[in-house]
């Protein structure tokens, strides 16, 4: 089965995401967590070692939890389009 036109753009985003070097403001990185999960129907609890970063991605998804998981695609695709368009 091939991948939709949104699955293949979603995927160009993720790999820009990860192949940029500088670090994210946090609010961005919090959205970027929770509509990743949301578009991946990742549910699993995060798992970082300090647990206000736990409470802050829990609050980030559940913020999106009414979200489709194509919603949450083009929302991650919207945020990084504006993310690179507007930075230095």
């Amino acid at each position: 089965m091939s991948k939709s036109a949104l699955d293949t753009i979603f995927d160009q985003a993720v790999d820009r995401v990860n192949a940029h070097k500088e670090p994210f403001p946090a609010d961005i990185l919090l959205k970027l967590y929770a509509y990743y999960k949301k578009a991946t129907n990742d549910y699993g609890k995060p798992r970082s070692k300090k647990s206000i970063i736990n409470a802050f991605k829990t609050n980030a998804l559940f913020q999106i939890q009414n979200v489709t998981e194509d919603e949450a695609k083009q929302a991650y695709i919207d945020l990084v389009d504006q993310y690179f368009l507007y930075r230095k």
